[in-house]
C-alpha cells in the first residue's frame, strides 16, 4: 500500500487560487467511459493542413478528404452566439487570478456520469454539440471539438464556424495533447476545472503536456464555463430522493454495507469514498431523479469501518428516507462538505482506498496534500522516520462496480418482467406505426418516439426513458447517436429504412432495445446488410465460452459475417445495463478496445448490438439484452465452467429485410425459435390489433 503522497506525486499541479476544502462547486459535469482525452491511432503527432485526409469507415473502403467544420457548416444559425461564448471565455482567460493560455472543458461531471443534469452540460453549451461524449479546447485564437465515430455526423450539423471537428480515431486525427501541444507556445498554462476530471485522466493529462513544458492549471474556486452562462444556466435538480424497494434490489443495506466492510478489511483499508452515482444508488437501495433518463441522485458516499456518510443536498431527502437512512447507521451531510470531509480523514490517520479512475482529481489532490501535511506534523514532532498510524491510500478500482454488476435473483427477475411489459408496449408501438405508415399518415421522427413514450408510460412501474430515443429515418439512422428534434427532423419516410433505439426505466427494471424496419420494400443492399448484422447478432447470442473471458474475446464474432465482405462499424458491440439504474454500466463490454480486460461473470446483463451504417444513406442495427448463465457443456476441458447468454428481450425482428439464402440452416433455426419464444411469452400481454401484428410478425420463415 502506498501512501497518497506517493501515489499523487504525478500530480503536483500548479493552483491558480488556494484549494478551498469547502468549495460548493456549483456547478458540476458526461459520458461513460470517463475518457476526456482521445487517443490517437498509434501515429505520431503531426501538423495538420486544411484538407488533412482521414480513412474512411463507410462501405466503400476509399479514402474522403475531412475538412474542418469551417468550411462544412458556414452557415449555422447559431455561430454568432457562439463566438460570442468564446470571446467571453477568452476574455476570462487574462484576469490576473486564471492567467491561462488554454482550458479544456469535458463532458463530465464530478461524478465521472454518462447523461448529467442540464445545468452540468457545460461542453454543449460552449460549443453547441449535443452528442454524450465529447471534449472541448479553447486557446486564445482557436476552439476544437474530438469526439468518436458515433457523433462525427451531428458535430459536423452542429458545430459553428468557430470549431475544428476531431474524428477522434481517424488515421492522422492528433489526441487533444498533441494538438495543444502543436498550437501552443511551450511553456504555456492549460487550465482544467478538477472537479471534471478523475484522478487517472489528470496523470495522464499532466504528463502528456510536460512534454511541452506545458503547465497544467487547477482552478478550484471557478468553473469558466459557469461564468460565461452565469445568467443562462438552469439551477440544479431538487427532486425527492425515494427508497429502491426491497423487492426488487433483493439485498438489504446493512448486508451491502457489511460486505463492503470486509472487503475494505481484507485489503488494509479504513475507509472508502465513492462518487459514482449508480454505486451510491445500488449500495443503499436509493434512487433519485437528478439525472436525466437515470434513477439517480448527486452525491458523494465515504464508507468507513464503523461509519458512513452521505454528501448530499439534504433538501432532496424526504422523512422516510431520512428514517431509512438513520436506521442503517448513514450520516446526513452537506454535498459542498466533501472535501472538508476528506481533509479530516486525513487527520484522522485514515487508510483510504480510492478508485483513481473515477474519483475526481480534485478529492485525491484535496487528500494528497493533506496526507503531507499530516507527515509534515508527524516529522517535526518525531524528529524521525517513525510515520506509524499515517494516513496512506489504497489505489485500486472500486469493489462495488463488480457487485453491482453481478445481478442477484431479485435483480434478474425484475429485469425479465420489465422487459416483458415493455415488449408488449413495443408490440402495441410497432402496430400503431405501421398501421399509420400504411394509411399514408404524415409522421415525423419526433412524433413517433413520443407516441411510444406514450405505450411505455402507461405499462405497470414505469419511471422514465433511459435514453433519449433514437429514432432516425433514412440518412438520419447512420447518425450512430442520432437525437430528432421537432424543427429540424425527418418525416418517417415509407421508402426508407427506419432505425428505433429505445429504451425505459421501470421501478423494478432497465431496458434498451433496438429494431430496425422498412415499410416499403429493401433494396437487395439493404437485405445483404440487414442479414449480415443479423448473423453477427445470432453468433453472439450462441457464443459459448469459458468462464472468466473478457468481453473483447467475443467482440470479433459479432463483426465477422460484415468482415467477410469487407464491412464494419464504428462502436462496440456490448454494454453492461444496470438493474433499474444506468441504461450503461461497467465494468463490463463487448468491444474491439481490447483494454477492458473485466472478464464475464454469471449474472451480468450486456447488450448484444452489432450494427452497420452507410453514411448520408441508411443505418441498421439489432439489439437485445442479455444476460450471462453457465451453460452445461458436454465437456468441461481443464475443469472450467463454460457460460453463455439468455435473453431479456422479446420483441420481433423484421423478417422482410433478411436475404433468408445467406442463412444457414442453423441461423434460420435460431430465428423461428426466437419468434417463438416472442409470441408464446408476450401475447398474453396485448390484444386486439397488437396481437395480431405480433402473430404476423413471430410466424416461421420457411428455409429456401
Amino acid at each position: 500500500m502506498k501512501s497518497a503522497a506517493a501515489i499523487m506525486s504525478g500530480l503536483s499541479l500548479s493552483t491558480s487560487t488556494p484549494c478551498s476544502a469547502s468549495r460548493p462547486h456549483s456547478c458540476l459535469r458526461l459520458f461513460s467511459l470517463s475518457l476526456p482525452i482521445y487517443r490517437s491511432i498509434n501515429t505520431p503527432p503531426i501538423h495538420l493542413n486544411p484538407n488533412f485526409i482521414v480513412r474512411n469507415s463507410s462501405s466503400s473502403g476509399s479514402s474522403i478528404t475531412a475538412k474542418p467544420s469551417s468550411e462544412m457548416r458556414k452557415n449555422r444559425s447559431n455561430g454568432l452566439e457562439q463566438d460570442q461564448k468564446l470571446t467571453a471565455l477568452r476574455q476570462l482567460f487574462r484576469k490576473p487570478e486564471i492567467n491561462i493560455d488554454a482550458y479544456i472543458i469535458p463532458s463530465q461531471d464530478a461524478h465521472q456520469s454518462e447523461f448529467i443534469a442540464e445545468c452540468y452540460m457545460r461542453r454543449a453549451y460552449i460549443s453547441g454539440f449535443t452528442g454524450s461524449a465529447g471534449t472541448a479546447v479553447v486557446t486564445s485564437n482557436q476552439a476544437a471539438l474530438w469526439t468518436d465515430g458515433r457523433y462525427f455526423l451531428q458535430a459536423e450539423k452542429q458545430l459553428s464556424s468557430s470549431w475544428i471537428l476531431m474524428r477522434a480515431g481517424n488515421w492522422g486525427v492528433p489526441n487533444t495533447t498533441e494538438w495543444l501541444n502543436d498550437v501552443l507556445v511551450p511553456g504555456g498554462r492549460i487550465g482544467i476545472d478538477p472537479f471534471l476530471f478523475s484522478s487517472d485522466a489528470v496523470n495522464e493529462l499532466k504528463e502528456a503536456v510536460a512534454k511541452n513544458n506545458h503547465e497544467l492549471v487547477y482552478l478550484y474556486d471557478v468553473n469558466l464555463v459557469d461564468e460565461v452562462g452565469k445568467e443562462a444556466r438552469p439551477k440544479p435538480p431538487n427532486k425527492p430522493i425515494r427508497v429502491h424497494d426491497l423487492k426488487y434490489a433483493g439485498v438489504e443495506v446493512s448486508t451491502k454495507l457489511s460486505n463492503l466492510r470486509a472487503e475494505l478489511t481484507d485489503h488494509g483499508s479504513s475507509a472508502i469514498v465513492i462518487s459514482m452515482l449508480d454505486e451510491i444508488a445500488w449500495l443503499l437501495n436509493l434512487r433519485g431523479n437528478d439525472v436525466p433518463h437515470s434513477p439517480v441522485m448527486y452525491a458523494y458516499l465515504i464508507v468507513e469501518i464503523d461509519s458512513a456518510k452521505l454528501f448530499v443536498d439534504i433538501s432532496k431527502v424526504t422523512h422516510e428516507v431520512m428514517d431509512y437512512l438513520k436506521k442503517a447507521g448513514i450520516e446526513l451531510r452537506s454535498y459542498e462538505t466533501i472535501l472538508s470531509e476528506i481533509e479530516s480523514l486525513a487527520a484522522r490517520g485514515a487508510h483510504l482506498w480510492l478508485d483513481t479512475s473515477s474519483v475526481n482529481a480534485a478529492i485525491s489532490s484535496t487528500y494528497a496534500t493533506a496526507c503531507d501535511k499530516y507527515l509534515e506534523r508527524l516529522s517535526s514532532k518525531s524528529k524521525g522516520n517513525n510515520l506509524y498510524g499515517a494516513p496512506t491510500a489504497l489505489y485500486k478500482s472500486s469493489p462495488i462496480s463488480l457487485a453491482k454488476a453481478i445481478k442477484n435473483h431479485a435483480e434478474l427477475e425484475g429485469m425479465l418482467n420489465s422487459h416483458l411489459r415493455d415488449a408488449a408496449a413495443l408490440a402495441e408501438f410497432w402496430s400503431w406505426l405501421e398501421e399509420e405508415i400504411n394509411k399514408d399518415a404524415c409522421l415525423t421522427e419526433v412524433e413517433v418516439a413520443d407516441k411510444l413514450l406514450e405505450f411505455r408510460a402507461s405499462q405497470a412501474g414505469f419511471v422514465d426513458t433511459s435514453f433519449d430515443t433514437i429514432s432516425g429515418s433514412g440518412a438520419n439512422g447512420a447518425i450512430i447517436h442520432y437525437k430528432a428534434e421537432p424543427d429540424s427532423c425527418s418525416v418517417v419516410d415509407k421508402q426508407k429504412l427506419f432505425l428505433l433505439d429505445s429504451g425505459a426505466q421501470y421501478l423494478d427494471g432497465t431496458t434498451d432495445i433496438t429494431r430496425t424496419v422498412h415499410f416499403g420494400e429493401p433494396s437487395e443492399r439493404q437485405k445483404e446488410c440487414f442479414t449480415r448484422v443479423l448473423q453477427g447478432h445470432i453468433a453472439l447470442d450462441q457464443a459459448v465460452f469459458p468462464e472468466n473471458t473478457p468481453g473483447f474475446v467475443l467482440d470479433a464474432f459479432a463483426r465477422a459475417s460484415l468482415w467477410k465482405v469487407g464491412l464494419d462499424y464504428r462502436h462496440g458491440t456490448g454494454h453492461g445495463v444496470g438493474a433499474a439504474l444506468n441504461v450503461h454500466e461497467g465494468p463490463q463490454s463487448i468491444s474491439f478496445r481490447f483494454g477492458n480486460m473485466t472478464p464475464l461473470h454469471k449474472g451480468m446483463i450486456i447488450s448484444n448490438e452489432p450494427g452497420y451504417y452507410e453514411d448520408h444513406s441508411f443505418g441498421i442495427r439489432i439489439e437485445n439484452l442479455l444476460f450471462v448463465k453457465e451453460v452445461n457443456t458436454p465437456n468441461r476441458f481443464g475443469g472450467n465452467t463454460y457460460i453463455g447468454f439468455e435473453k431479456l428481450t422479446f420483441v420481433p425482428i423484421q423478417t422482410k429485410l433478411i436475404d433468408l439464402t445467406l442463412l444457414s440452416a442453423a441461423e434460420i433455426d435460431w430465428l423461428n425459435d426466437y419468434h417463438s419464444q416472442v409470441w408464446e411469452k408476450v401475447s398474453s400481454l396485448v390484444d386486439g390489433s397488437a396481437r395480431d401484428w405480433l402473430w404476423n410478425n413471430t410466424r416461421p420463415v420457411a428455409k429456401p
